[in-house]
């Protein structure tokens, strides 16, 4: 029987997930798929560094290996940053290969660009995880797209920004006492500017603002605010809880979109929403409110959510399969 054969591009936390959950799911996959799934390369910086990965699988630093290997469906994209991202898909994509990615500043800066490549080439780019880790929010929007105007959406996008928030909040502790809790917990980087600052959350506002425009989006005309300058008395004296909220509402003149604090009372859908989770309000005008929450990162939940759309991605026309 032939296998669906996959690259994964990056083997850090999620790349090493993605690996572990083909590696250990293989018959819920063949399942589903009808057919078994193959990592055959991994993608990685360093090659001399020790891996748990089979001696059949290729481990390279070029990338050019893997787009020479036979037979090649997918890759699976997990690296960082714009750049190498964008060259490896589009040379991907160039090579009649399906993507599944969960690289959020690559997609805000390019994703109307590699949805445009794919749709030419007769390929698909999907992502998902790009967006709020463990929570489907992409698929959701999709299936309400096709019937209910979305009208407003309201989300807390950075669980390490919710998370210092909490801390500070729930102990009145200070704003740096808090990131470097959540730096030893390992739920801030080292260099976190891109959570405390709002670009990470910035960046999955662009994303779905782009999905439910179909434009690109101006990124002067989105503003940006971090938290970085909250203090525990700002905390303590607000009429309600301090969350950082990416916005967007969508009226005649087009699509508004913000990310900052706000207060939020005790009535709003995300004022409960505490520590690492993300969670997303949608507005539809048949729909009403929509609240959709989960983790916003971690390995095995960001790594199901990109298999999840490669399984949708190739399943095959078959009877349906009892989940449990």
């Amino acid at each position: 029987m032939d296998s669906v054969k996959v690259a994964i591009l990056g083997f850090g936390t999620v790349g090493s997930g993605i690996y572990e959950i083909i590696s250990e799911q293989q018959e819920r996959l063949e399942k589903v798929l009808g057919r078994p799934v193959e990592v055959a390369a991994v993608l990685v910086k360093d090659c001399s560094k020790e891996r748990t990965i089979p001696s059949d699988v290729l481990v390279t630093d070029d990338f050019d290996d893997i787009l020479r290997l036979s037979d090649l469906d997918a890759v699976f994209e997990a690296i960082v940053g714009v750049e190498p991202g964008y060259t490896y898909l589009s040379k991907a994509i160039d090579a009649g290969l399906h993507v599944v990615t969960a690289n959020k500043e690559l997609f805000a800066y390019r994703g109307l660009e590699l949805k445009q490549r794919a749709e030419e080439r007769g390929v698909n780019v999907r992502f998902e995880a790009t967006v709020a880790g463990g929570v489907p929010i992409i698929g959701a929007l999709c299936n309400l797209l096709r019937m209910n105007q979305i009208v407003k959406i309201e989300a807390i996008l950075n669980g390490t920004s919710n998370y210092i928030l909490t801390k500070m909040r729930e102990e009145q502790v200070s704003f740096d006492q808090a990131l470097s809790e959540a730096q030893r917990l390992g739920y801030a980087e080292a260099d976190p500017t891109n959570d405390i600052e709002g670009f990470d959350a910035l960046f999955k506002v662009v994303i779905l603002a782009e999905l439910l425009s179909g434009q690109k989006v101006d990124w002067d005309e989105v503003y940006r605010k971090g938290i970085s300058h909250i203090t525990a008395y700002d905390l303590a004296q607000a009429n309600g809880r301090i969350k950082h909220i990416g916005r967007l509402v969508i009226d005649g003149d087009g699509i508004h979109a913000d990310v900052r604090p706000i207060s939020l009372t005790e009535s709003h859908k995300l004022y409960p929403i505490e520590g690492v989770d993300n969670a997303i309000v949608v507005t539809g005008d048949l729909v009403g409110e929509l609240v959709f929450q989960g983790p916003g990162a971690g390995k095995l939940p960001t790594a199901s959510v990109m298999v999840e759309d490669f399984v949708d991605l190739f399943k095959s026309a078959r009877k349906p399969v009892d989940i449990f």
